[in-house]
């Protein structure tokens, strides 16, 4: 795991800066008793060593976790909604802390690292965003568990999705219903959850004996939440029907695409299913009222098991390697795809 790999300590910022321990100590407590030339010789230290305060020891002096760290692409999105309710039932009654990092889309990168420089929890988990190199070492740096969902990386525990498998299981339910020209609305940021999906939604037309036809995959013009909104779905869909206007049904890669979708289809005097079926990807708790056929991805259970095993591991009560858990999604069929 990251968070077992050596890194710098205490008594190497001191070496290095030629400075007494106790003096790193008031540096990092923000002492005022430390000279400007003295803080600066430490903190450049710190900077050159990556250094990060050991939390983990010491909440162990503290026998007990303080707080956990969630950082997400976003707070608002139906998706990241519904996954924090799954964190929040794993934390109640546990009196751990809990601080939310909103990476958000413009630069999440940045932000996360900005974020993780602070070393101020316990343990982190980190959703819907790869971890390079760069990232990897920050997340070394931390000194405390951490636990991916959405992308994998080795030594981190990880919960992952099989997206293509996802997108296939929809798209051949369109096919099973009689469908034939077969449209997709996506988000606007790119991502590898999106290529797969396109992948799996390829692969059940190439099975069918259906030419793939990239101009019938289109995007809205909106891009807050990069792109994942009712505004962008609507648009995306609109798009389609403008250059294909023989399309029969319609795999959007989000719920919250279909459901602007839905709206516009109605604008466009189209009938669902009867006109035009479709399915979404996530099953977020507003498609089960709206009749909307769409691919489970457990999210709130995910949220769940994350967070347990994160408390898990900064508790020292997991101590085993790293696992990377691979989660299937199941299609719930419902109204909108006239099953």
């Amino acid at each position: 795991m990251l968070h077992n790999r050596h890194k710098a300590t205490i008594y190497d910022v001191a070496a290095r800066a030629g400075v007494a321990i106790s003096t790193v100590s008031r540096v990092l407590n923000n002492s005022s008793d430390v000279s400007e030339a003295t803080r600066a010789k430490v903190n450049a230290a710190i900077a050159a060593l990556q250094f990060r305060p050991d939390r983990t020891a010491k909440n162990l002096a503290q026998k007990g976790v303080q707080a956990i760290s969630v950082a997400l692409p976003s707070f608002t999105t139906p998706f990241h909604n519904e996954f924090l309710k799954g964190v929040r039932a794993a934390l109640r009654g546990s009196g751990v802390d809990l601080l939310l990092s909103d990476l958000g889309s413009t630069d999440p990168h940045a932000t996360l690292l900005r974020f993780l420089e602070r070393g101020a929890v316990d343990g982190l988990v980190l959703v819907g965003m790869p971890v390079d190199d760069t990232l990897a070492d920050e997340l070394r740096a931390l000194r405390a568990p951490v636990v991916l969902v959405g992308y994998p990386h080795e030594g981190v525990d990880a919960f992952v999705w099989d997206d293509e498998g996802g997108a296939y299981a929809a798209t051949r339910h369109l096919i099973e219903q009689g469908r034939r020209r077969i449209g997709m609305i996506r988000a606007h940021s790119e991502s590898e959850f999106l290529s797969a999906r396109i992948r799996g939604y390829r692969r059940a037309l190439d099975e069918a004996g259906i030419a793939f036809d990239a101009t019938r995959i289109h995007r809205g013009e909106t891009t807050k939440h990069a792109g994942f909104s009712e505004e962008a779905g609507g648009e995306a869909l609109s798009a389609l029907l403008a250059a294909h206007p023989d399309t029969d049904a319609v795999f959007a890669t989000a719920d919250v695409l279909a459901i602007g979708a839905m709206a516009a289809a109605r604008e466009a005097g189209r009938r669902i299913p009867e006109d035009l079926a479709l399915v979404g990807y996530d099953d977020v708790k507003v498609s089960r009222y709206m009749g909307l056929s769409s691919v489970d991805q457990h999210i709130l259970d995910i949220g769940n098991t994350a967070t347990l095993r994160l408390l898990d591991r900064v508790r020292g009560t997991v101590t085993g390697p790293a696992e990377t858990v691979y989660i299937q999604p199941n299609l719930v069929v419902r109204a909108s795809s006239g099953g």
